[in-house]
């Protein structure tokens, strides 16, 4: 074989990741807070971008044209008859303690007021302090008990005081060590002396997540129908006591789009009158058109302004790309908008990047953590996109839409005798859905619904 090294041209098409392309992924990819926060990012690094002030200046005239309209001296009149035009000090005139504003109070802060108005030797309060904030936001004690022995020097019998004197406090069952501690000093608190709730608590908890009450019945010799009453009871318990003092978090969702009916039309707004309208500086514009092109500064300030233009320029290509899903969303599943979730129609993410003329991956972007608010409800775009099965009629019904005909079901059926799995597979079946028993599991467990051996009632 002959070997050697050759030179030849070969013509091949790639795309290059280059730095705007990964910005307009990113700006895509981003929800509406997020791209606020990204915007107010790039102001700072980049002086050529301002935001414009005069749709902002704009919305003032016009609330500006509102208040001129408003008959004050009706206003002034009724002003009395507003909650908070109470005053400082009330009838009696006293100060009004309702007008302070304040922050919510913490489970630690709860449990330390109450820890310092209890009568303790001054050489404890270190050692109940420590015990509250070795707690979790759900109450219950993370240390050892010879852990924090060891910490103070103490004996354990004397940290086991302090933290029992703790679990009285207020919310019942905090400081607890587990589920089953927890539960059973909810029971003293309330003072139920019942026996078998009692044994059930310290050696049955998991037979009671499993409904498995004949179980139970024959170990403590009394009916299925007392364990069902006792486990109902059980199960109004308090399992996690700190979590309505948790610092939660809170998730505010922003919808990215509103679709609103009008008459028998659906018209898509999308929800950006809020986000900030970026321009480019007029004096940076005037010293770019006067200034040497051959300079430093005029460079940087060009490098800044492709920067600016090509950050705006991907904004806008994200505003239309969602409105265009958006609006082919409403076009697809106009039944769903008419009759709700059971018409949800099967659709796939290509189905409507062909439609709008893009790749699927930009729909998927343009709909990761994306929201709209409809006559419905607030939806992820994501919802509306599942697979499905055919129907009698040769239309699809989607996953979503047979989720939600499972749990009518179960809503209706004889809690005495609840449907198996197979048993509602074939009440699908009568209603065009053919689904196999396997799936009709599947979507149970999806809607957080018990087997029919858990889910069956005693009476």
């Amino acid at each position: 074989m002959k070997m050697g090294y050759n030179l030849h041209l070969e013509q091949s098409q790639k795309l290059v990741m280059t730095p705007q392309l990964k910005q307009a992924i990113k700006i895509l990819q981003l929800a509406s807070i997020e791209l606020d926060q990204y915007i107010e990012q790039q102001i700072e690094t980049n002086p050529i971008l301002e935001m414009n002030e005069a749709e902002e200046k704009y919305e003032e005239e016009i609330i500006k044209q509102k208040e001129e309209e408003i008959n004050w001296k009706e206003y002034v009149e009724d002003f009395d008859n507003y909650e908070y035009t109470k005053g400082v000090y009330n009838n009696d005139n006293d100060f009004n303690y309702e007008n302070i504003i304040s922050r919510d109070t913490t489970l630690q802060e709860h449990l330390l007021f109450q820890y310092h108005i209890t009568i303790f030797d001054y050489k404890y309060k270190e050692i109940g302090e420590y015990i509250i904030y070795n707690l979790n936001e759900n109450g219950y004690l993370m240390s050892k008990i010879e852990d924090i022995a060891s910490v103070f020097q103490e004996e354990c019998s004397t940290v086991e005081d302090i933290l029992q004197v703790i679990q009285t406090f207020d919310p019942p069952g905090v400081a607890a060590r587990d589920l089953k501690e927890c539960l059973l000093i909810q029971l003293k608190q309330m003072g139920i002396s019942n026996e078998p709730v009692f044994n059930i608590i310290e050696n049955y908890l998991e037979e009671v997540a499993q409904n498995k009450y004949p179980y139970i019945a024959k170990k403590l010799g009394i009916t299925a129908l007392e364990v069902q009453e006792i486990c109902d009871f059980i199960r109004t318990l308090e399992p996690k006591p700190g979590r309505r003092f948790a610092s939660v978090n809170n998730n505010y969702i922003l919808p990215d789009a509103v679709i609103k009916k009008i008459g028998s039309e659906y018209l898509v707004i999308l929800n950006d009158r809020n986000a900030p309208r970026l321009t480019i500086r007029d004096d940076y514009r005037k010293l770019l058109s006067n200034g040497d092109g051959n300079s430093e500064a005029t460079k940087f300030l060009n490098e800044k302004l492709n920067s600016a233009i090509w950050l705006i320029r991907s904004i806008e290509q994200r505003r239309q790309t969602i409105y265009k899903v958006v609006e082919m969303i409403v076009k697809k599943q106009r039944n769903f908008f008419e009759y709700g979730k059971k018409h949800l129609r099967p659709m796939t993410l290509k189905e409507i990047a062909d439609e709008i003329e893009v790749h699927e991956s930009t729909v998927s972007r343009a709909t990761n953590g994306k929201y709209v608010e409809t006559p419905m409800g607030t939806f992820e775009l994501k919802y509306f996109f599942s697979s499905g099965v055919e129907g009698f009629d040769g239309e699809g019904i989607s996953a979503e839409s047979i989720k939600n005909y499972i749990k009518e079901i179960v809503e209706v059926e004889n809690p005495n005798k609840p449907l198996s799995d197979d048993k509602i597979c074939k009440l699908l079946s009568n209603q065009g859905i053919n689904i196999s028993r396997r799936t009709v599991a599947k979507y149970r467990d999806d809607l957080n619904i018990a087997s029919s051996s858990k889910r069956k009632r005693y009476s």
